[in-house]
């Protein structure tokens, strides 16, 4: 694909997962702009090197696209969107705009294959039907006092549908969620096999003793 702006975060962003970002730098200002008025992504990967403000930071090679869904502005001067990641991709080079945007060119990464939840993986699909029903509790009772972020910030941190019949989808919402360091949510990331990607939750899950 042609160039591609990236936003470099100490974050690893997964296919088909929710990506809440508060923007008010003018660089990702302007990106954000261009992005929305064009309907295209832009692109995620997590810092190597450096801070997601300031001067340009360093990145891994691989990350994942990201599109816009919503946004809203309750601040001059501060944006609130939420994303949606989309396909991979591994750079192959970047260049620092004027403005110190890292652009981009990047090779899309195919989609995993799916395949339906199996009976040794269950348990992960159970134990993510948990977590979801747990956070919308939550989030009713923070609507209730009033205490949500806006219609941007201040909702679940999946998206709908939840395909929990899905080895993909269950296997990226779970790495999202585990406690582990961010280098290991890329190189989980990373995978492209979904099943063996799942294979490494449950085993780091049953070793934790959260699933038996």
């Amino acid at each position: 694909m042609n160039s591609l702006p990236l936003f470099p975060l100490h974050a690893v962003l997964f296919p088909e997962g929710v990506l809440p970002l508060r923007v008010f730098e003018a660089r990702y200002m302007d990106m954000v702009r261009d992005c929305m008025q064009r309907d295209v992504p832009f692109g995620v990967c997590l810092i190597t090197a450096g801070a997601e403000v300031g001067s340009v930071a360093r990145t891994e090679a691989v990350g994942c696209l990201a599109r816009i869904v919503a946004w809203e502005m309750q601040q001059l001067g501060l944006l609130h969107i939420r994303a949606v990641g989309g396909q991979r991709f591994r750079v192959r080079s970047t260049r620092v705009q004027p403005n110190q945007l890292l652009l981009a060119d990047v090779d899309l990464i195919a989609p995993d294959a799916d395949c339906a939840i199996d009976a040794e993986h269950e348990p992960c699909a159970q134990l993510l039907a948990g977590v979801i029903d747990d956070l919308r509790a939550q989030l009713e009772q923070k609507r209730r006092a009033g205490l949500t972020e806006g219609n941007v910030l201040g909702r679940l941190p999946f998206e709908e549908p939840f395909r929990l019949d899905s080895s993909v989808w269950v296997g990226n919402r779970l790495c999202e969620i585990l406690p582990v360091p961010l280098k290991a949510k890329q190189k989980l990331m990373e995978l492209e096999d979904a099943r063996a990607r799942l294979q490494i939750i449950t085993q780091y899950l049953r070793q934790h003793a959260v699933l038996k």
